[in-house]
C-alpha cells in the first residue's frame, strides 16, 4: 500500500494561514474509477483512497507509516518566496 506526505498548501482564495503546519498522509488509489452506469458519476471500490490521516509533524506521519507498513514518500514543500512590491514602485 503506498502513500504519501505532504504539507498543507496555503489556500489562494484566502489570507489566512490555518492548518499551514499539519502534515497529511494519503494513499494512493488501488484501483481505477469507474463512471457509474446510471448517474455517471466517477467511484471505485477503493475506500483508502477517502482515508486522510493529518499530523503534526512529518516525524509523526513517518513513524506512523512504518509502525504499519505503509511504503510513504515525503513531498516537501519548497520554501516561499516573497515578492515584496510597494505602490509607491509604479511611478518611478
Amino acid at each position: 500500500m503506498a502513500a504519501r506526505i505532504y504539507q498543507r498548501p496555503k489556500n489562494a482564495m484566502q489570507s489566512g494561514k490555518a492548518r499551514l503546519g499539519e502534515w497529511i498522509l494519503d494513499f494512493a488509489p488501488a484501483e481505477a474509477r469507474k463512471a457509474d452506469p446510471l448517474m455517471g458519476w466517477a467511484g471505485s471500490g477503493d475506500t483508502q483512497a477517502q482515508v486522510q490521516l493529518t499530523f503534526a509533524s512529518v516525524d509523526e506521519a513517518r513513524a506512523y507509516a512504518e509502525r504499519y507498513g505503509i511504503d510513504a514518500a515525503v513531498h516537501a514543500v519548497p520554501p516561499r518566496r516573497l515578492k515584496l512590491q510597494a505602490y509607491a514602485d509604479n511611478f518611478r
